[in-house]
């Protein structure tokens, strides 16, 4: 992992530590020695992260990361703030600033880097996310633009073996989320993979049990491995921070526990997790508004390119049959002369439904093009196919078309062709110019009816 460190502080001797630290690890470092400074260089140069003292003169580190939080330029850059102040009250202060996490002087090389390394993480998903959301807008996909904040509530995990420390974590965390309780780490791990939980807290004080063994077996389980984990464990105990960070997770805290910090840290991780979640959910729309046709809600002529390869490969391979329905609404330039187009474009809505509730599931229905549409039936004959049509045909002439922007109902019917695989081998372009055939015959015979290409 490498990003862009800025190290903030008014004491060359400090900068020169934190520097020498950061780029050991192979980081790019830029250094400010006051706040003025800072403010211009995230301004102007691309930064990753801002480790940022306090004390300062001229503006203090709180008016630094406030101004740097309430710039929508600046916004998203991660800020820790690296301080001597030791005190709630100031821990506070930071956290009403914008701070999205601390470290206490003299800072602890495995806390520095575990720390910047996983803010680097939020911040290159939260860039991912912006720059979609950004290509979105550009391209007019408004729906994929509008995501909601990730700063709401999350839901917390919190996996403790003791009573008394379950209930001062659980009364710390209360105004951030809502937290389940657990003793028991294999019934925890259970209750993770049922439910959606936005961290798992993992206190390391159970007597007889490996905390590690539950850390490994989150990160193991398909449900359960992006899920933040925060460990708990003792002073000194930098072997099993170690081990417990190679294992995946995603921060630790030191007992004894500061309410202020964990409240810190747990809402960097629940950040992240609502960022990943977001991310996640927008790659999944950009691929099904690639291959969904927008007015109908069907599969697109690329999605059935693509995918028709597939299914005519894993026919001739098993052996099985194989069967394309090509359809087109008869007159439909008319209905678009005589109505407008959105008349057209209900009456294509309305079609795509009746083709959807016809087929079976296992069919993959498209729209081809304009007013045609193709329906590819595996382990289906033609001449089964061929009453799956009739039948589709049937439904689309006897049941008038309902539009609300219409006078009365419209009465629709539709031309269908049929071509099968053949055994002796085929291939997508030629089972689809036999289906298109097929549909030029019916158009000729006088539409609405069904006829199958030639063997």
């Amino acid at each position: 992992m490498t990003a862009r460190i800025l190290v903030v502080d008014d004491v060359p001797a400090n900068v020169k530590l934190l520097e020498a630290r950061l780029l050991a690890e192979y980081f790019d470092v830029l250094t400010a020695g006051d706040g003025h400074t800072a403010l211009s260089l995230c301004e102007t140069t691309p930064v990753d992260l801002v480790l940022l003292d306090i004390m300062m003169p001229g503006i203090d580190g709180f008016e630094v990361c406030e101004r740097l939080k309430a710039n929508p330029r600046t916004a998203h850059i991660p800020v820790v703030m690296v301080t001597a102040l030791d005190q709630p009250s100031d821990r506070v202060r930071g956290l009403k600033a914008g701070a999205d996490d601390f470290l206490t002087k003299p800072v602890n090389d495995l806390q520095l880097m575990s720390r910047v390394k996983s803010l680097v993480r939020l911040k290159n998903v939260s860039d991912e996310l912006r720059l979609r959301a950004q290509t979105a807008q550009t391209i007019g996909l408004q729906e994929l633009a509008r995501q909601d904040r990730p700063d709401e509530p999350g839901n917390i995990l919190l996996v403790d073996g003791r009573g008394s420390s379950q209930e001062r974590l659980q009364r710390a965390l209360k105004p951030i989320a809502e937290v389940s309780v657990i003793s028991d780490p294999q019934a925890a791990l259970f209750e993770a993979a049922e439910n959606n939980f936005d961290l798992v807290i993992v206190n390391a004080n159970f007597d007889d049990y490996d905390p590690l063994r539950l850390c490994s077996q989150l990160r193991s389980l398909e449900r359960t491995r992006f899920i933040p984990i925060l460990l708990i464990t003792e002073q000194g105990n930098d072997e099993m921070i170690v081990r417990a960070l190679d294992l995946g997770i995603t921060d630790y805290i030191i007992r004894p526990v500061d309410p202020n910090e964990l409240v810190a840290r747990s809402l960097t991780q629940i950040r992240r997790k609502h960022c990943n979640d977001m991310l996640r959910k927008s790659v999944q729309q950009t691929i099904e508004l690639a291959v969904t046709d927008g007015l109908t809600g069907l599969h697109n002529r690329r999605y059935l390119d693509n995918h028709l390869k597939l299914l005519l490969d894993r026919a001739a391979a098993r052996g099985r049959p194989l069967s394309i329905c090509m359809t087109d609404i008869d007159r439909f330039k008319q209905v678009n002369d005589t109505y407008g187009h959105d008349v057209g474009d209900e009456v294509l809505r309305e079609f795509a439904g009746r083709i959807r509730a016809t087929v079976r599931g296992a069919d993959l229905a498209c729209r081809f093009g304009g007013e045609e549409f193709v329906v590819v039936m595996p382990d289906t004959s033609p001449e089964m196919a061929a009453a799956v049509a009739e039948r589709l045909r049937h439904i689309i002439e006897s049941q008038p078309f309902s539009i609300p922007h219409a006078d009365g109902a419209l009465v629709i019917t539709a031309s269908m062709g049929i071509s099968g695989l053949k055994p002796e081998g085929d291939t997508t372009e030629a089972l689809l110019k036999r289906a298109d055939t097929a549909l030029y015959q019916a158009k000729n015979a006088g539409r609405n009816r069904v006829v199958a290409a030639a063997a």
